[in-house]
């Protein structure tokens, strides 16, 4: 301890070094439930690159894992740290270096805050258009570490989508630039996109150029409520087979709506079954809208009502992003899951949920981005009840496995970190879990870098 604290201190400025266990404990894990978490020796607050080379190489030297952190918003235990390590958090490099409007182009530091680039992008007439939940305290090198999503994927993609360069610092603290700055190009392979949904296993990106949109229309929304699930599910499936093109379409069940209101008296209809929010940006979302409210209605809907202007419209979404918070209020603890299924499978996805909640005895609330697939399932729980809390673990098991009898996957966005490692053997198989420990051994040979995360 004391010859890593030596180390460190030789090359970063005094205030970048917290060693009071008292405060490093708060260091410790991310908003995941059921992941352990060990104690870190020391967390490192770096504000430039050098001084992350320099905790690199330091820790290269003396063989000290490192955990590189951002908002520890993440919800698989990916940032969590383990004994004795070096907790890098990467939350003081927050500088937007650049915005392009001809390049269509923002560089930035790892600790940019995703509201904060969107609204200085906003200013430039420019669109980013990731937006996860925890977008107003989430961090760009956060989303790239897990290739986060958010509500607008089913039309403008995830963050994947938007990174065109890297610069990385690898466990031996060499600098590696990749990709590009250009609207195209396809020299080498393909690293950029191997870091993106790494988890910080393969280096800590210090820089990334993302690409931008054209800031797109003001959105109107739709809301339709449903008889059940199913009807909900029908509707989705009728929508993206008509070739219609939302900027949104999420839903959400009766447990999560009543949740809402609950928490925030959003005044949503508690009658409903299921709540479906279809959302255009197009030149006409009027008639978009209204083409998707036949539909609805087609599918079963008992009512279908769009909102009159932009502030309804926000109204709306904003009780969306109040799911997992007003869900985390029904019980002392949740487990929240990441199945990704088929669209074409959504309906058996949630129904099959809601067949684990009846046996296990379990709330289970699930909101979804229902025109990717990409679902929610919140497993509500008192934390001190034993009995309680190994029915939540084994309820979350089992969703898991019926996402995969699905044809899904166990994440599309929040990563595997510890809690869903078991999980990725049984998605990747023998060959794919080989492959991939040979390239973390390629970037990382000693195994430093955010160990026992992913596998």
């Amino acid at each position: 301890m004391d010859a890593l604290v030596e180390h460190l201190r030789a090359g970063l400025p005094a205030d970048a070094l917290i060693t009071d266990p008292d405060v490093t404990a708060s260091y410790a894990h991310d908003m995941a439930s059921f992941c352990e978490a060990g104690a870190p020796a020391v967390v490192v607050l770096p504000r430039t690159v050098e001084e992350v080379q320099h905790v690199m190489r330091t820790a290269t030297a003396l063989r000290v894992p490192v955990v590189p952190q951002g908002a520890r918003t993440g919800l698989s235990g990916g940032a969590n740290a383990s004994d004795g390590c070096i907790v890098l958090s990467l939350t003081k490099m927050d500088r937007i270096l650049e915005i392009s409007p001809v390049d269509r182009i923002a560089v930035v530091e790892p600790g940019v805050v995703n509201a904060a680039l969107s609204r200085a992008v906003g200013e430039h007439g420019l669109y980013y258009p990731p937006d996860p939940s925890s977008w107003e305290t989430c961090t760009i090198g956060g989303n790239i570490g897990t290739a986060a999503g958010g509500l607008c994927c089913v039309k403008y993609g995830v963050t994947a989508e938007y990174v065109l360069g890297l610069e990385v610092v690898l466990a031996d603290g060499r600098l590696l630039s990749t990709g590009r700055r250009t609207a195209k190009g396809v020299a080498g392979y393909d690293l950029t996109r191997l870091f993106v949904g790494s988890e910080g296993s393969l280096g800590i990106v210090v820089k990334a150029v993302l690409a931008l949109r054209p800031q797109p229309p003001r959105q109107l929304v739709l809301a339709a409520e449903f008889p059940s699930a199913g009807a909900a599910c029908d509707a989705v499936c009728r929508i993206m087979e008509q070739g219609h093109t939302p900027s949104l379409l999420e839903l959400m069940d009766r447990t999560t709506v009543h949740a809402v209101n609950a928490m925030a008296s959003m005044g949503l209809p508690e009658s409903t079954e299921a709540l479906l929010l279809c959302a255009f940006d197009t030149p006409d979302p009027a008639g978009d809208l209204d083409a998707v409210g036949k539909l609805c209605t087609a599918a079963g809907a008992t009512e279908v009502v769009p909102a009159d202007d932009a502030a309804e419209s926000e109204l709306l979404l904003q009780a969306r992003r109040l799911s997992l918070p007003a869900l985390e209020t029904v019980k002392s603890a949740t487990m929240i899951d990441d199945v990704c299924v088929p669209r074409s499978k959504l309906g058996a996805m949630i129904e099959g949920t809601a067949a684990i909640a009846a046996e296990f005895d379990l709330t289970i609330g699930v909101c979804a981005h229902a025109g990717d697939g990409n679902t929610h399932p919140v497993v509500c729980f008192d934390h001190t009840d034993a009995d309680e809390s190994r029915r939540a673990r084994a309820s979350f098991d089992a969703i898991m496995a019926l996402g995969l009898e699905l044809g899904g996957t166990i994440t599309g966005e929040h990563g595997v970190g510890v809690l869903k490692k078991e999980w990725l053997d049984r998605e990747l198989g023998e060959v794919g879990l080989e492959l991939q420990r040979g390239i973390k051994a390629a970037f990382d040979p000693l195994g430093l870098l955010n160990p026992g995360k992913l596998f």
